[in-house]
């Protein structure tokens, strides 16, 4: 089974970065400590899938879309 690396963390700073917005306003907008978030995003490379739906929400983005693209069905 091939599979593809990614870090979700990255991609969400990255969008945060084009939308020109910053951790402390995502953590503003999920009610959660901007320190907590900003060294989980920059740290992991996968997220809890509620935390990551409540992410796509905020930033009117299918973050989960990445994970789909890695799924081998053969």
């Amino acid at each position: 089974m091939m599979h593809k690396e990614f870090h979700i963390g990255k991609m969400i700073l990255q969008n945060l970065n084009e939308k020109e917005r910053n951790v402390a306003w995502l953590a503003r907008k999920l009610s959660c400590n901007d320190a907590n978030l900003g060294r989980q995003l920059a740290n992991s490379k996968h997220i809890h899938c509620e935390l990551l739906l409540r992410i796509s929400n905020v930033l009117k983005k299918d973050f989960f879309v990445h994970y789909s693209e890695i799924v081998d069905l053969q």
